[in-house]
C-alpha cells in the first residue's frame, strides 16, 4: 500500500480530525510533499489561515512567576534538578507581591506560577496564598507545578487559578525511566494521569507538552495526541494549550539524544494547530527572536516576554539557579512593537475569563 498522501484541503474541510489525519501528517507522502519546494510554506499558511479564523489576529502575552525551585527530582535534564548545586530560594509573600506588581508595571495581565517539584517548600497552601496575591494584580493566573490529585486541584481553581500546565516530558517509557531515575516523578502513570484530574477539576485550560530532544518527535506527537484527547474527554469545556519546550542549556550541561531543527518543530507546531483548531499555541523565551518573530500569524497564539526562570528577578536581581537559559532576551514592550508592526495585536489581558465569569 503507498503511503497516505498529505491532503489538506480535506483535513480543513473537517471539524474534527482523527488518528488517522495524524498518521497522514507524518506519513512519508507527508514528508515528500512538505520537503519539497513550497511544502512547508503550504502547511504554514493552512496553519495560519485556521488560526486566523480561530483566533483573529491577536497574539496573548504572558510573564513566567517563579516562585520556588526546590526540587525533590533528579531530572538528569533540568536546572532544578536535585543533583545540581544551585541557589535555592522560595519567595516569600510580600516578595510575591513585589514580583507581582513588578510585572503588572510592564503591562502583564497574564501570570504563569512556576516551582520546582518540592511540596514541602511549595505546598497546595502556599499556592493557594501565592494565587490569592497575584488576583489582586492580574485578571489571569495560571500554574506549572507538581502533579495532584482532583482535590488539590479544586483548591486551586477555587483559589482563583484558571489555568495548569504540566509536561508529560516524553511519552516513551523507555526514556522516560532512563531521565528521572528517582523521586516522585519517576511515576510515569501518575504524571500522565494529573492533567486529566486538574480537567475534571474544573481548570479551564490545561497545557500539555513534551521536551523537545529526548525521544523522536514523531513517536512524542502521537502520544501527545492521544493524551489531549483524553484530557479533553474529562471535560469539553476545558481549552487545551500546547508548548514546545526545545532542550535550552541548564545546569549541569545535558545534550538531548533527538534534537528537534527549526523545520521539524515549525512541522508540530503546524500540525497540532490542523488537529486542535482551538488549541492554544505557546512559544516561550527558550526560542531565538528571530525564530519567534517568523511564526508570529502562523499558528501561535501565546508569547511569554521579558522571562526570568529563577525565583524573583523581576522586582530585582536574585541568586537562586535558573531552570534553563533564557534565548530571546526583549523586553516585553519590544516584543508586542514586534508583534503589532506585523499587522497582529499584542494582548495583556485573557478576556475569556470576563466573558465566562457570572455577571
Amino acid at each position: 500500500m503507498s503511503a497516505p498522501n498529505l491532503e489538506l484541503d480535506a483535513l480543513l474541510a473537517r471539524e474534527t480530525r482523527t488518528t488517522a489525519d495524524l498518521e497522514a501528517l507524518l506519513s512519508p507522502g507527508a514528508d515528500a510533499r512538505i520537503q519539497s519546494p513550497g511544502g512547508l510554506e503550504a502547511l504554514a499558511k493552512a496553519s495560519a489561515d485556521l488560526t486566523l479564523r480561530r483566533f483573529g489576529r491577536t497574539v496573548t502575552l504572558y510573564a513566567p512567576l517563579y516562585l520556588s525551585n526546590f526540587c525533590v527530582n533528579p531530572c538528569v535534564y533540568c536546572g532544578f534538578s536535585s543533583r545540581q548545586q544551585v541557589a535555592r530560594a522560595t519567595l516569600g509573600e510580600d516578595q510575591i507581591r513585589a514580583e507581582a506588581a513588578s510585572l503588572r508595571d510592564r503591562g502583564f495581565s497574564h501570570v504563569l506560577l512556576v516551582t520546582g517539584e518540592d511540596r514541602r517548600q511549595a505546598p497546595v497552601s502556599y499556592l493557594e496564598r501565592a494565587i490569592h496575591v497575584c488576583r489582586e494584580f492580574f485578571a489571569h493566573v495560571s500554574v506549572e507545578v507538581y502533579p495532584m490529585d482532583r482535590d488539590d486541584y479544586g483548591r486551586l481553581v477555587a483559589a482563583g487559578a484558571a489555568a495548569v500546565t504540566l509536561y508529560q516530558e516524553t511519552y516513551d517509557r523507555g526514556v522516560y525511566a532512563d531521565v528521572h531515575p528517582g523521586g516522585p516523578k519517576a511515576d510515569y502513570d501518575a504524571r500522565r494521569a494529573a492533567p486529566i484530574a486538574a480537567a475534571a477539576a474544573g481548570m479551564r485550560g490545561v497545557g500539555l507538552g513534551f521536551l523537545l530532544g529526548l525521544a523522536p518527535w514523531r513517536d512524542e506527537l502521537r502520544g501527545l495526541f492521544v493524551h489531549a484527547q483524553e484530557v479533553a474527554r474529562a471535560s469539553w469545556q476545558t481549552r487545551l494549550a500546547f508548548s514546545f519546550p526545545r532542550l535550552r542549556p541548564a545546569a549541569g550541561g545535558y545534550s538531548p539524544a533527538h534534537p528537534v531543527s527549526d523545520a521539524e518543530l515549525a512541522r508540530m507546531i503546524f500540525t497540532l494547530r490542523l488537529l486542535f483548531p482551538d488549541a492554544e499555541l505557546v512559544l516561550s523565551t527558550r526560542e531565538s527572536a528571530r525564530l519567534r518573530d517568523g511564526f508570529l500569524g502562523l499558528g501561535v497564539t501565546r508569547m511569554s516576554a521579558g522571562s526570568v526562570t529563577t525565583p524573583g528577578g523581576y522586582h530585582e536581581k536574585s541568586p537562586a539557579g535558573e531552570q534553563f537559559a533564557v534565548h530571546d532576551t526583549r523586553e516585553p514592550a519590544e516584543l508586542a512593537a514586534v508583534i503589532a508592526a506585523r499587522g497582529l495585536d499584542p494582548v495583556w489581558k485573557d478576556w475569556s475569563e470576563a466573558m465566562t465569569e457570572a455577571p
